[in-house]
């Protein structure tokens, strides 16, 4: 009864999100079509050698791309939720029959199902851009992406729980979770970095889902990155306590 009722309001959710052309244009559409004509000036022109020898077409690219995917989708969550609880929906679902895990537990599929959808469509049409001949685990890079929004996403139930209103959700969100990127190592390596802001690298679950998403593009085993997995598992578990204790339904 529990499985039926997850699997009938996951779906329903996927509808209701295609539903909002604005929704489906920013957390597939554009990441895609960014992923497209950033991998085309790329190729199209020589690197200097600072950007070839970063090895930014290779992988800076497809993971700053995965990790705006992962944001979005966070983001797409915080507002579907506030909009949800200013408009009562929440309270008159929590009067159902189904359990409140059940009901968050859905919205969290819907969005790792529309990170993959995403990232497969960005495969498909960026695979012109990859060198001849690479091997691309595209796999192992989408269970690694899922890990990370997985984990970023119980950031996302924080934020959506202290904003009040849903006008000031996704603004919120996009202050917190997009300047996490310059901190990530991804531009910047995290040993460069000033003492103040190495220490708040390291406290941030996108330093360790660079690191893992770098580290599976590149061909690294998973034994390699079971520290970075087990961070942001510990983040998740770590968040999703504190929303426990501070989401509000209505």
């Amino acid at each position: 009864m529990m499985l039926r009722g997850l699997l009938k309001l996951t779906w329903i959710e996927i509808k209701v999100f295609m539903r909002e052309p604005l929704g489906a244009i920013g957390t597939i559409a554009i990441p895609v079509l960014l992923y497209v004509v950033l991998g085309r000036i790329v190729s199209s022109r020589p690197a200097p050698p600072p950007l070839a020898a970063s090895g930014f077409p290779v992988v800076h690219l497809p993971v700053l791309i995965a990790l705006l995917i992962s944001i979005n989708t966070v983001l797409s969550l915080v507002t579907i939720i506030s909009i949800y609880r200013e408009g009562g929906i929440l309270k008159r679902l929590r009067a159902t029959p189904l359990r409140p895990q059940t009901i968050l537990a859905a919205h969290v599929i819907v969005k790792l199902l529309l990170t993959a959808a995403t990232l497969a469509l960005m495969f498909l049409a960026g695979k012109r851009y990859s060198p001849p001949g690479e091997h691309v685990p595209w796999l192992s890079f989408t269970i690694a992406l899922l890990i990370s929004t997985w984990s970023i996403l119980s950031i996302g139930f924080v934020i959506a729980s202290l904003v009040p209103t849903a006008r000031f959700a996704q603004p919120v969100g996009a202050v917190i979770l997009y300047p996490m990127i310059a901190l990530s190592g991804l531009f910047v390596s995290i040993a460069n970095l000033p003492p103040v802001l190495r220490s708040v690298a390291r406290v941030l679950p996108l330093t360790y889902a660079v690191r893992l998403l770098e580290g599976i593009w590149t061909g690294d085993s998973w034994l390699v990155h079971l520290n970075d997995v087990a961070a942001l598992a510990a983040f998740f578990l770590v968040f999703t306590v504190i929303s426990a204790r501070v989401f509000r339904w209505e």
